[in-house]
């Protein structure tokens, strides 16, 4: 199915590509496993390829992403963890919510700023924000950043990565590993250096 929709992309022009590209970075924060990582990166080749312009290509991806995020925010904080019970908990496993509400009482924004890098977890963040009633303007701030460092690297290594999808495609899922570690050991040094205040 994703090969298909991918191989669809492939003959639609630019101004159908930046609008999907949009609505696929927006979808991300609605439905975890979609891997709009992939997807949108395709987009932003054959953007690149097409002679689109780079800084379009993240304007629409980025915004659209935020944009997304600031949506299930609200519907967080309107329907309450519900929507992150009811909704994510098959894809995302039953105590990815759990660890969110621990890392942010422990080390408060930056514990969301860093989930917003971590494949399916960063879907539950804007939920989680809004079920908790955190304040919209730090939380959509810190949303936005994260998601303005990972599409402006999606679509660097896109629009640098010439006529060859295979290699980007193995760069994509190099950088996420990468990515994911190094998030992972930044919450293990958090956590350590906080252990380590709390004993002393």
């Amino acid at each position: 199915m994703l090969e298909n929709f991918i191989e669809r992309l492939s003959g639609v022009p630019l101004v159908v590509l930046y609008p999907t590209l949009g609505l696929l970075a927006a979808i991300e924060n609605i439905f975890p496993p979609l891997p709009t990582d992939a997807v949108v990166a395709f987009g932003s080749f054959l953007a690149a390829r097409g002679q689109g312009n780079p800084w379009v290509t993240f304007l629409v991806t980025w915004l659209s992403n935020v944009a997304g995020a600031a949506g299930m925010y609200w519907a967080g904080r309107k329907y309450g963890r519900s929507v992150l019970t009811r909704g994510f908990a098959k894809w995302i496993g039953p105590d990815a919510e759990i660890r969110l509400e621990r890392s942010y009482r422990k080390y408060g924004l930056p514990a969301l700023f860093v989930s917003r890098f971590l494949p399916a977890v960063r879907a539950v963040v804007p939920v989680f924000a809004g079920a908790a009633k955190l304040p919209f303007l730090p939380v959509i701030s810190i949303m936005g950043l994260a998601s303005g460092i990972w599409y402006a690297f999606l679509t660097i290594i896109a629009f640098r990565a010439g006529s060859d999808w295979e290699a980007l495609q193995s760069t994509i899922a190099n950088y996420s590993r990468a990515i994911t570690v190094l998030a992972v050991v930044m919450v293990a040094g958090a956590a350590a250096i906080w252990w380590k205040k709390r004993r002393s």
